[in-house]
């Protein structure tokens, strides 16, 4: 037998190690003998290699011409293995030293060879049972040596065969158990494996699919049964990891198919991949489909009213999608629609461009999630045909005798279109107005029209509540469409992350630069005046901020006592925040010491109502509690923040506000 290994790493000792350190090895090593339960007949053969490896390198004589043989064939054949040529009868022992060198693999591999016919030891032998216990032993640690390797896959293959070698041996079960234990555990990590690897290797990755459907199903759904062995804990952040390395139409499939074994948030997320393969895909077909599954998904917790709005909106039903809008039970995001500068229609737009950018379209390996453009979405030839298809449809339906889509003037059609007679159109009519006056609108004005116009006003800038109001100031920004909790569910759909526009998010959040020293001023509101320039220089903008930081720390340092007026910048839902946060720390015998600076300021985007500007903030702060003693605070630096800017009447006020980063 040829045992793929030399002297020194038989024994464990270096090349390098004198005779008496030889020897001090190998009397540790013969007093330390496997305690797996190996025959007392392979033991005594396994010392006796021992001994006669250090007899070997004790001997300077005999040591001199080995580590010569070895050079030698380092130089001349560096891809050999150096090996010891030993008796058959050797062979348990042998291969018991190459496992106990950490040659897991090898020993795992000549022990299952030396189980097989012809050379296969006689049934009930010791060197039987000797060969299966160290195949076993060999086997879990060859898989445990892949693991680290991040071969998960064949950590797999080399447990499914110890396994079957087992099985076929009929005399460890206890060993069985340990090899099937190991194999179930590792199918997450062999999932993500094959489905990372590129998509060239269409067999790998097929298998992946495989294995996921069947981890699904086997653990009771996504939700999983109370006593799945993969906990729920720690199977969301494994299921939110692979997704990235499915398609969107994979999704798509495996969702349908958990939704039909009664998997509820399955039916949730294939709504979202439907919706984003219709989306990036310019096929409004896949959006209806959608629309009809978001009815019948029966989560208790799940409002389906922003659903069928954002849906609604994008095949062009905009009566019925300010409806659904009007309908969602989330006061927060109700709040936000009405507060929004602007019409409704806007406000749903603006609403739907956010929902699919951060809720709908990341987590595909085929679906590009930023930059989402309604205004291309409702340019695309595909899209405007079904659109008008739909009108048409609906129009026979509600009533045969009234004016199609097809007999109003085209809006798609190029040049030679006739001009839509805008005065046939109601200037200003959206979701929010009475539902009588929707009804007639929508009847009276195909929906491809309406589209045009509601498209024109929709893309407004980003949406200015993106955090929820749940988050505190140091959270990162959710990621809904990766959730898989049922309590998340309605969180992720409902608001698409829109936030109380007066929630302390602005200053709180990791400040980046240092700034000078805390000096909050007294009354700031003394030196500033109302912002009511129809046009705003950079240096008024830059001011109006200014002055909100200043009055707010004025009134979060317990100051509101003389006077402080934050009404002058901001409107008062954020005016509102403020006091709720001075009302409780003042409760708390707390106080707040913040000096903030805006250093300079770019505009993004500008309308008659609505500006949009990213100011970097210095900033630091203090709490204090009633003895003057500091309990916490935040070291200067420096902060980017986006502000929304609204106009009330002749008067600009802060909206809200979106920490960058």
């Amino acid at each position: 037998m040829d045992l793929p290994i030399d002297h020194f790493r038989l024994l464990g000792v270096s090349p390098s190690a004198a005779a008496d350190a030889v020897l001090r090895k190998l009397q540790n090593r013969c007093d330390s003998p496997p305690d797996q339960g190996f025959t007392h007949e392979v033991l005594i053969q396994r010392d006796e290699l021992l001994r006669q490896s250090a007899d070997l390198l004790t001997d300077s004589v005999r040591r001199a011409e080995y580590e010569a043989q070895l050079l030698d064939l380092a130089q001349h054949h560096p891809d050999d293995t150096v090996g010891l040529d030993l008796p058959s009868s050797s062979e348990a022992a042998g291969l018991l030293l190459l496992w106990e060198a950490g040659s897991a693999v090898e020993a795992f591999q000549m022990a299952c060879q030396g189980l097989q016919p012809p050379q296969a030891p006689a049934l009930g032998s010791g060197r039987e049972a000797d060969l299966t216990l160290l195949a076993a032993l060999a086997c879990l640690d060859a898989a445990k040596d892949e693991q680290a390797q991040r071969r998960y896959e064949s950590a797999a293959q080399v447990l499914a065969a110890g396994i079957e070698l087992q099985k076929r041996m009929g005399k460890l079960p206890d060993q069985l158990h340990a090899l099937q234990q190991d194999l179930d555990s590792l199918l997450p990590y062999r999932i993500l494996d094959l489905l990372s690897r590129d998509l060239s290797d269409q067999d790998s990755h097929q298998q992946g699919l495989s294995l996921l459907d069947q981890l699904v199903k086997d653990r009771g759904g996504l939700e999983g049964a109370p006593e799945a062995a993969f906990g729920q804990e720690d199977f969301e952040p494994f299921f939110k990891q692979i997704r990235r390395f499915l398609t969107v139409q994979e999704q798509v499939d495996l969702f349908s198919g958990w939704q039909l074994q009664g998997s509820g948030e399955a039916g949730f997320l294939a709504v979202l991949a439907l919706t984003a393969s219709g989306f990036s895909r310019r096929k409004p077909e896949l959006l209806e489909q959608a629309r009809d599954q978001v009815k019948g998904l029966a989560a208790a917790d799940l409002d389906p009213m922003p659903l069928l709005g954002c849906l609604d909106l994008l095949l062009g039903n905009v009566a019925a999608a300010g409806e659904h809008f009007l309908a969602v039970r989330d006061r927060e995001l109700r709040l936000w629609l009405d507060q929004h500068p602007g019409d409704q229609l806007s406000a749903q737009c603006e609403y739907c461009r956010v929902w699919l950018e951060r809720d709908v379209l990341p987590g595909y390996r085929d679906v590009e999630a930023s930059d989402v453009d309604l205004d291309a979405w409702f340019a695309d030839r595909d899209v405007q045909s079904y659109v008008e298809r739909l009108d048409r449809q609906e129009a026979r339906r509600s009533d045969p005798a009234l004016t199609t889509a097809g007999d109003w003037p085209s809006l798609f059609s190029g040049d030679s279109a006739p001009a839509l007679d805008e005065s046939a159109v109601p200037a200003e009519v959206g979701p929010g107005d009475h539902a009588e006056a929707n009804e007639g609108f929508h009847l009276a004005v195909p929906r491809s029209v309406l589209i045009a116009i509601g498209s024109g006003l929709a893309v407004l800038g980003v949406l200015a509540a993106v955090i929820s109001s749940r988050q505190n100031a140091l959270d990162p920004l959710p990621e809904p469409a990766a959730q898989i909790d049922s309590g998340d569910q309605n969180d992720s759909v409902e608001t698409a992350d829109p936030v109380d526009p007066g929630s302390e998010v602005e200053l709180e959040d990791a400040p980046a630069q240092p700034n000078a020293s805390l000096k909050p001023d007294p009354k700031p509101q003394e030196q500033l005046k109302p912002l009511t320039a129809d046009e705003p220089s950079e240096a008024n903008l830059q001011e109006l901020i200014q002055g909100w930081l200043d009055l707010k720390a004025a009134s979060l340092a317990a100051e509101a006592d003389q006077g402080v007026d934050l009404s002058v910048v901001a409107r008062d839902h954020m005016v509102q925040k403020v006091l709720q946060e001075q009302a409780a720390d003042a409760s708390a015998g707390l106080s707040k010491v913040i000096d903030a600076s805006v250093t300079s300021l770019e505009l993004v985007s500008r309308t008659p109502q609505r500006i949009e500007v990213m100011a970097q903030i210095a900033y630091s702060d203090k709490t204090i509690n009633r003895a003057g003693a500091v309990i916490n605070q935040t070291p200067p630096d420096t902060l980017s923040v986006r502000y929304i800017l609204g106009r009330d009447g002749d008067q600009w006020r802060l909206q809200a506000y979106i920490p960058a980063g």
